[in-house]
């Protein structure tokens, strides 16, 4: 609905988002190792680093080859997979534009373990959604999510620069561009529910990343933050 550009919400303790410039990096990193791998490679990487809900849970086990790490350790390292050019380029714009203001409220090492809280909460959503999907999930958007609800939660009311429908550039308040965002993932969460086969993409990991995001941020944030634009830090 809304592409994200950029926000005018300047950075107040930090001088630079190392951590969410790191994340980035590393999602680059790794996607151009999947990419120098070959297909059939990357496809076998993504079996063994992907999260796969039912050998999380035990209902099965993955052929010797593909055990590289044990299943746990995947929560963690599926965040750094992407399926594709667009996948990841949609989801390192979304933590460009909104990461830096989390990590300047939360400071750089609460920002990192906020993201990773956020995106294993994201994969276990997914996962509890079905716990006997074989299919591996991959992809920073869950952890993303977590990023996004904190953002609503401490910035409704800053005006985000937008392509909405990807075509139309306006400013929108925060509140407006993220609500939207979290009823779609809702009403596409619903829908495939409805429509069982129709989707490929993990509406649950989103849905678990946000509410996560939502809890998290009270706790995390630095002392003295304020939440809903009230006042300055």
């Amino acid at each position: 609905m809304f592409l994200p550009l950029r926000d005018d919400n300047p950075l107040k303790v930090i001088p630079f988002q190392i951590v969410t410039a790191g994340l980035i990096a590393a999602c680059i990193g790794v996607f151009v190792w999947q990419f120098s791998l070959g297909q059939g490679a990357a496809n076998q990487a993504v079996m063994a680093y992907g999260a796969i809900p039912s050998v999380i849970f035990g209902l099965r086990d993955l052929h010797p080859d593909l055990a590289l790490v044990p299943p746990a350790l995947t929560v963690l390292t599926s965040l750094f997979l992407h399926g594709d050019i667009l996948h990841l380029g949609g989801n390192m714009l979304y933590l460009w534009v909104f990461g830096d203001n989390i990590e300047d409220a939360m400071g750089h090492m609460r920002f990192i373990v906020f993201y990773l809280l956020c995106g294993v909460a994201a994969t276990l959503a997914h996962g509890l959604s079905d716990p006997a999907s074989p299919a591996p999930l991959i992809g920073a958007s869950g952890a993303i999510s977590g990023v996004l609800a904190a953002y609503l939660v401490l910035h409704p009311r800053v005006k985000v620069l937008v392509l909405a429908f990807y075509r139309i550039p306006i400013r929108l308040p925060a509140y407006i561009v993220l609500g939207g965002w979290i009823a779609l993932q809702g009403f596409n969460a619903w829908f495939d529910g409805a429509m069982p086969g129709e989707g490929g993409t993990a509406w649950w990991a989103h849905i678990g990343g946000f509410l996560a995001g939502l809890l998290l941020i009270v706790p995390m944030r630095r002392r003295g933050v304020p939440l809903f634009d009230r006042g300055r830090y």
